[in-house]
């Protein structure tokens, strides 16, 4: 199933999903040092980490949206989608509570706003493990042909069409 919502030829969702799925952990990481350091800068960087991470994920999630609803009712996928989709809001709502939490004193977090970043990213790591299971075993997302040799996206071939030729000898061993 090809994505709907595509960059000169490539999926967005995916393109905008590296954002919160780097900057949210690296927050929780820069929160686990600033406690074991006891040094507020490193909360501070994790307190703007989790905005920009919290507006990426919003964003990935509109585009995420848009592929989900064209998935096939009654499918596992679709349900999966929903899954994915619905925990990552979660993960969201952890992470943007967190960072209403840290807003008067971002240097000082309360153990609850840190521990709702550590719960979110476990529900990340769930919820990313399923993305993973809709690309990379559904197929959801994934150009209708697409094969080891076809052609660049950029140009107007469709995957399945003008393909590549393989050449010879290449990947044996």
């Amino acid at each position: 199933m090809e994505s709907k919502a595509k960059l000169f030829g490539h999926a967005i969702h995916p393109m905008l999903i590296v954002f919160p799925l780097g900057l949210l952990p690296v927050a929780v990481i820069f929160d686990i040092i600033g406690l074991v350091t006891k040094r507020g800068q490193w909360h501070d960087v994790a307190f703007y980490l989790i905005a920009a991470g919290v507006l990426g994920g919003l964003l990935a999630a509109i585009f995420g949206t848009i592929d989900w609803v064209a998935i096939p009712a009654g499918t596992r996928a679709k349900q999966i989608g929903l899954t994915h989709g619905a925990g990552n809001v979660v993960v969201v709502v952890f992470f943007g509570t967190s960072w209403l939490l840290r807003y008067a004193a971002p240097a000082a977090p309360s153990t609850l706003a840190v521990a709702l970043g550590c719960v979110g990213l476990a529900l990340a790591l769930f919820t990313a493990w399923l993305g993973g299971e809709l690309v990379e075993r559904l197929g959801v997302g994934v150009d209708k042909g697409a094969h080891l040799n076809a052609p660049s996206s950029l140009s107007d071939s469709p995957a399945g069409e003008n393909a590549i030729p393989a050449q010879p000898g290449a990947g044996q061993s």
